[in-house]
């Protein structure tokens, strides 16, 4: 009789599980239909990113794995191409946000335009070292596959931050995310 009790209890756990994994599915599907992204390169946006970047940090803080931060600037692509249409710049910008949509884990890391010619892209559980790799991934893929129409020129400058390496000194987790960009931007040379 006691192997009865043992298979029903086994069966309740493996539907405990399939009804979490569900739920996360459910929850996933509803945040991909109801976040705000960016109409032109379908990334979510910098306010989206900031909210889940705090997020990342207080998960991190419970669990201790690191998240990383990839910072992807196109350098002075605004003010150094001014005078060409539109729709030059925002093929270039999607080829780009492309680019690094391939690179990323689905699922787990999080992609956001976070100004004009910027993104940053979250990388929970991935050390400094990971990041780099694929942050030099991207940017040799965006100087090979995004080839500009005319004379624009393309320049990429990537950061990368981790969030492991920071003493908890700071009084709040916004604090934190802002000193996690900066130094990200800081790395990106910009």
């Amino acid at each position: 009789m006691w192997y009865f009790t043992w298979i029903l209890g086994l069966l309740l756990a493996c539907s405990l599980g399939i009804i979490n994994v569900l739920r996360l599915e459910a929850q996933e599907t509803w945040d991909k239909e109801h976040i705000p992204l960016d109409p032109l390169t379908q990334l979510m946006t910098k306010d989206t990113m900031l909210g889940r970047l705090k997020e990342k940090i207080e998960n991190s803080k419970r669990n201790g794995f690191p998240f990383s931060i990839i910072f992807i600037s196109l350098k002075d692509f605004k003010t150094k191409h001014n005078n060409f249409p539109d729709y030059e710049m925002d093929a270039i910008l999607r080829g780009v946000a492309d680019c690094f949509k391939q690179d990323i884990r689905a699922g787990v890391d999080i992609a956001a335009r976070i100004d004009e010619q910027d993104f940053l892209i979250a990388m929970p559980g991935s050390s400094l070292k990971k990041a780099e790799e694929i942050a030099t991934q991207i940017k040799n893929q965006i100087l090979e596959r995004v080839k500009a129409p005319s004379a624009l020129i393309v320049e990429v400058a990537t950061g990368v931050a981790e969030y492991a390496n920071y003493p908890k000194k700071f009084s709040t987790t916004a604090n934190e995310v802002d000193e996690l960009i900066r130094i990200a931007t800081a790395k990106s040379g910009l």
